[in-house]
């Protein structure tokens, strides 16, 4: 607040300044102005035989180039000079000088210019206001005085050898000051208090137009600014203005619907009011695209024929629609978890026992072939069940993550290797990593390496029984808000993941395998998330190329 009132005080300065310069530019350009026109129409008449009091005219000329030689003068040094008040008290001064050495050598208390006295005491008042009307008056009443005693005492001009000086008593000379003397005064003071009047004016309109202009800018900034969508609309229903958060919203350039009905590309927007408090519309788009919005209006009242002017605010409810949804999703799923989890602890103790007498019977049974392959069935199906009700308790009951610092490059490892010790593994899939051998990740160990077995084996059931190869690469960044993380990046050469399915694969038990759980990615971004990061599928270089990312970030 301090700091604007420094620079509206400097501005205010400036500005004074610069008016004071132009009022002195204009000052000398009518002293030189009225000079030349009243000593020519005064020369002109004299040469006409008037019986005017008035000097021969090689003095007139000579009065003239010197009044010429001090104004250009003068308007030279007004370039260079940074006193502007002290310049124009000497102007005034000298002017006051100029206009008694007239007086005086045109009749004295005779001269058909002693009116011209006002002119400096004028000038005076408006440029320098009291203080300058004031001393102009007291110096032009000085110079008249004296001139009138140089009257009385019988000093003139010479070249009016016949000079008749009315003059004749103190008292007459008294009479001949008085009145103009108290004149020159109230002259200057009420000038100067109409100069200062027009001032405090003026900088009231300058005051009361910057504040305009101020609101004006925080006005256009809230409107352009605000997340909200305001459109206005006059009584004839056209749109009149329309933010920039209603062109996102709508899809419509402000340049598209200004002036146009607003019917005519909203119709959603009804004007009729409604029980609810805020409307829900579903509004269509530009682009053909169907949102639901909330909005609400209000008459604008407006000076002039507005008296079915409207403003609209509306706000675009697809985040919300979309973040209520998700969480009747969480807590439907959170509902079924909980019920779900209660069952598959139920039946895991009934599971272990069908699979030991399974087992048990398989010995005992050894001769019988066809007794076997049954026998085998069911302890298979009986190991993938219970695989798989390990999985959906470890997904509906994570652990919490105790973290710590890791070699990130060794766990990599570790993990390949417990891979190739299966039975059943691809040994024509090649591993290639591109990870600091110094880079160390912030995180629960063993959650980390529990996310890294399933994201390589999925990669190595989508390359199949063939060739491929599996890239992890890892470095440390700062994301978009500047915090540190550890971003590894998970690639494989398989046939990629096609587009109708990517929304898809975070989502529990969706599969596209015959014997999968279509539990491990749930359970990949479910760890990723308990640990603080984050985990998103991107497209590779083949567009459906299996690409994920892995954020964690560092403490």
């Amino acid at each position: 607040m301090l700091l604007d009132n420094r620079q509206l005080f400097n501005q205010s300065s400036a500005k004074a300044e610069d008016l004071l310069k132009r009022q002195l530019q204009w000052l000398l350009f009518l002293r030189v102005l009225i000079l030349t026109v009243f000593l020519g129409i005064s020369g002109l008449l004299q040469y006409q035989d008037k019986n005017i009091i008035i000097p021969p005219l090689r003095y007139l000329l000579y009065f003239i180039g010197g009044t010429y030689s001090f104004s250009i003068a003068s308007a030279f040094f007004l370039q260079k000079t940074k006193h502007l008040k002290h310049f124009a008290f000497l102007q005034i001064f000298i002017d006051s000088l100029i206009v008694s050495t007239l007086i005086f050598f045109t009749g004295s208390s005779q001269s058909i210019f002693t009116l011209m006295n006002f002119l400096p005491i004028i000038a005076g008042g408006i440029l320098l206001y009291l203080p300058g009307g004031l001393f102009i008056a007291a110096v032009t009443s000085f110079n008249f005085g004296g001139i009138l005693l140089l009257e009385f005492l019988g000093y003139h001009a010479h070249f009016f050898p016949n000079f008749n000086s009315p003059l004749t008593s103190i008292e007459i000379l008294l009479h001949h000051f008085a009145i103009p003397g108290v004149t020159f005064f109230l002259v200057g003071l009420l000038t100067s208090l109409l100069s200062g009047r027009l001032q405090q004016t003026e900088e009231a309109l300058s005051r009361a137009s910057q504040d305009l202009d101020r609101l004006s800018l925080l006005y256009k900034q809230i409107f352009d600014d605000i997340t909200t969508g305001i459109i206005t609309v006059n009584s004839k229903g056209e749109i009149t203005s329309f933010n920039r958060a209603a062109e996102k919203i709508t899809g419509f350039p402000a340049h598209e619907v200004i002036d146009l009905p607003i019917h005519s590309k909203l119709p959603e927007l009804k004007p009729e009011k409604k029980e609810a408090m805020r409307p829900v519309a579903n509004l269509t788009r530009k682009n053909g695209e169907i949102i639901p919005v909330g909005y609400s209006w209000t008459r604008l009242n407006m000076p002039g024929d507005c008296e079915n002017c409207r403003i609209y605010t509306m706000q675009d409810l697809s985040k919300i629609k979309k973040m209520e949804d998700q969480i009747r999703q969480a807590e439907k799923m959170a509902a079924i978890g909980r019920m779900a989890a209660g069952i598959a602890h139920e039946f895991r103790n009934p599971l272990a026992a069908i699979s030991g007498a399974a087992q048990v019977l398989h010995h005992e049974l050894s001769d019988d072939a066809a007794t076997q392959g049954l026998m085998n069935i069911i302890i298979r199906e009986s190991d993938r069940l219970e695989g798989t009700i390990s999985e959906f308790l470890q997904f509906s009951r994570p652990a919490t993550p105790e973290k710590s610092w890791f070699s990130l490059y060794g766990l990599v490892k570790e993990t390949i290797n417990i891979l190739k010790q299966a039975p059943s593994w691809n040994n024509k899939i090649k591993f290639k990593t591109d990870i600091p051998a110094q880079l160390d990740a912030w995180a629960d160990a063993d959650q980390t390496k529990q996310i890294f077995l399933n994201l390589f084996s999925n990669a190595a059931n989508a390359l199949k029984k063939n060739e491929g190869s599996i890239l992890i690469k890892a470095r440390e960044m700062s994301d978009k808000k500047q915090t540190d993380q550890t971003r590894i990046v998970i690639s494989d050469t398989g046939p990629g993941i096609s587009d109708k399915i990517r929304n898809k694969i975070f989502e529990p038990f969706y599969t596209t395998r015959e014997n999968g759980t279509g539990l491990g990615l749930a359970i990949v971004r479910q760890l990723i998330e308990s640990n603080g990061g984050t985990i998103e599928l991107s497209s590779g270089p083949g567009k459906n190329e299996a690409v994920f990312i892995l954020d964690l970030p560092l403490p």
